[in-house]
């Protein structure tokens, strides 16, 4: 099952880079770009659903990240990572000794962030299972990490958001994923009830790769729940 991630972080541009890339290495991520949006979140998890890990930012909006790394550290032993762009290490030292797990002086490398996560989440006895980055299931073959699409041996151009999705249902192909996860993880959070934009961006996918859209062989339905990639070809 996929590690859930809560990223607070009020930079836009910064939360849709980590999302993608995130989404990509497994994990299901979910964004505040406020304290206030972070609490909730926190406090109002679906049920059956908690969060594994926190990337927090220090400057938001509404208030300082270390009021809510306070708060986690009162009632959680959750994991804990600051990503910030103050460099004082007066600063590091504190929230490090305050209860922070890592520290990640924004710009950074999203290897770097990775290797940070998955040393935290082993500190609580979480292993994070090796990325899945190559799919193929007849003609249809996918390649994550040089974010190539292939049908029949022929490249497939598409938009951003089409890959993001296809993306996400890859990182957990044979299984289904529900609407609110794929709305949350490709989209954000605030957009979870919008299923008008799940049903536009699979038509377009379904146009582009399956030989029939309207009787899919890849991207196939889950009535009333949600979308499911087929199972991949077994390998040699």
């Amino acid at each position: 099952m996929s590690h859930r991630v809560l990223l607070v972080e009020d930079d836009r541009v910064l939360r849709s880079a980590l999302r993608e890339a995130l989404t990509i290495e497994g994990y299901a991520l979910q964004t505040a770009a406020s304290l206030t949006d972070a609490r909730a979140q926190l406090q109002h998890a679906p049920h059956g659903e908690t969060i594994d890990l926190v990337l927090l930012d220090l400057g938001l909006p509404d208030g300082e990240g270390q009021a809510l790394l306070a708060e986690l550290r009162r009632s959680s032993n959750m994991p804990v990572i600051v990503i910030s762009a103050r460099e004082s290490e007066g600063q590091k030292i504190r929230l490090l000794d305050e209860g922070a797990d890592d520290y990640l002086v924004k710009p950074f490398g999203i290897g770097e962030l990775l290797a940070r996560m998955r040393v935290a989440l082993r500190r609580r006895g979480r292993t994070s299972e090796p990325a899945l980055l190559h799919y193929r299931h007849g003609p249809l073959a996918v390649d994550l990490k040089a974010r190539r699409v292939r049908l029949a041996d022929a490249d497939v151009r598409l938009t951003p958001t089409e890959y993001a999705l296809l993306a996400r249902l890859v990182r957990q192909a044979g299984q289904v994923v529900t609407h609110r996860h794929l709305l949350a993880d490709v989209w954000g959070g605030e957009h979870t009830e919008q299923t008008h934009y799940l049903r536009l961006y699979m038509g377009q996918l379904r146009a582009k790769l399956e030989a029939d859209s309207a009787d899919p062989q890849h991207l196939l339905t889950e009535p009333g729940v949600g979308y499911r990639l087929a199972e991949p070809d077994p390998t040699d």
